[in-house]
């Protein structure tokens, strides 16, 4: 594989480079241990949101995505479209060396994350549409990622041929399997599924400030050394440009709005941990030296982002509230005023039909 050796501009940092040899000596990006426990919390995450946003699931409304998938195939191509194109022109701009770009090229060709649902849910969004969206999408990336890393990833037939089938299928029950959970729970106990979900998302959130901050803690100081101001920008353009081009792509098909939020968290939200295995299996580890942190960096941006455009979506809803709460009082003052004259109108025509006159008299003949 050639240019294996150009991975990043401060490749000593992980040679154990002497004036006596050059013999690569690799020190572990993250410690074993640390890695471990992230792995399982990462697990442990994702059973808990699926369960959660089963919760809120339908199955009628799944039913009618299935039957219907006119939003299903948008958010399709959106996934495999934008994003895999997103990846190959920002590491043609930013002129990358052939390793980093590859590691970029895997991360856009990613079906969507286990977090899409979530943001979907905070930005009210359609989650029987976002579960099923999710879902189909690890499906198509059984056939969809080696394709798509032939085209891009011409010349790396290691990264070609590292396409981890089992992991994709593992991802695919730790969503099907505790959906179903969650599922079951809305159909057969409906009154404590909203408990449930709110819960749920609770007990997500601390587990995921918990796993950032053990990322923080075991590769933090290696992310700042060892990754370039390329590859921070390119984690920050990703995923914008994701959410806003999944958004305006949606709406050119005329989704109403909730599918559209809905299309965007999932266009811009990458399965992270599905990535990471890809370049553990594709490059041994004292190649790819620190790169495979990369997607870390990302799930970071991503996570930020939709965070931003969550708050702002909310500030949006809240002011929309307070615009139709006035208009609505101004209304109910109107009507009150009017129903007001009316009455002292109909009072004054009593008082003067009993003395023999009427105030706004109109005979049978119109004259």
């Amino acid at each position: 594989m050639k240019n294996t050796a150009n991975l990043t501009s401060h490749q000593d940092l992980w040679r154990n480079m002497t004036a006596a040899n050059t013999t690569w000596v690799y020190h572990p990006a993250v410690d074993p241990v640390i890695g471990n426990v992230i792995t399982v919390m990462f697990t442990i995450i994702i059973i808990i949101t699926m369960v959660s946003l089963g919760c809120t699931m339908e199955m009628s409304k799944i039913k009618n995505y299935i039957m219907k998938p006119k939003g299903l195939a948008i958010a399709a191509i959106a996934q495999y479209g934008i994003m895999p194109l997103t990846a190959f022109c920002l590491v043609k701009g930013f002129q990358l060396s052939d390793i980093t770009g590859v590691v970029v090229l895997v991360c856009g060709c990613c079906p969507g994350g286990i977090f899409s649902n979530s943001m979907a849910l905070a930005i009210h969004g359609d989650m029987n549409l976002s579960i099923v969206m999710t879902s189909c999408s690890t499906m198509l990336a059984l056939g969809m990622m080696p394709l798509l890393l032939f085209i891009y990833c011409q010349g790396f037939p290691s990264v070609r041929n590292a396409v981890p089938y089992g992991e994709i299928m593992l991802s695919l029950v730790l969503i099907l399997v505790p959906c179903s959970v969650g599922i079951g729970i809305k159909t057969y106990r409906p009154q404590y599924s909203k408990r449930f979900t709110k819960v749920g998302m609770i007990i997500m959130l601390m587990f995921l400030v918990g796993t950032l901050i053990l990322i923080g803690v075991g590769s933090g100081h290696i992310i700042l050394t060892m990754m370039s101001p390329s590859l921070f920008a390119i984690a920050g353009f990703m995923p914008l440009i994701g959410y806003c081009f999944g958004y305006v792509f949606s709406s050119i098909f005329r989704l109403i709005h909730r599918e559209r939020r809905t299309v965007s968290m999932e266009t811009g939200c990458q399965n992270v941990p599905l990535c990471t295995t890809i370049l553990k299996v594709a490059f041994p580890e004292d190649v790819v030296g620190p790169l495979y942190l990369f997607p870390t960096v990302y799930l970071v941006f991503q996570l930020l982002e939709a965070a931003i455009i969550i708050v702002l979506f909310r500030c949006y809803q809240r002011f929309k509230r307070n615009e139709e709460g006035k208009s609505d009082s101004r209304f109910q003052r109107l009507h009150f005023n009017t129903s007001l004259l009316s009455h002292k109108i109909e009072k004054k025509n009593k008082s003067l039909q009993m003395s023999g006159w009427s105030l706004f008299h109109i005979d049978s003949t119109g004259t």
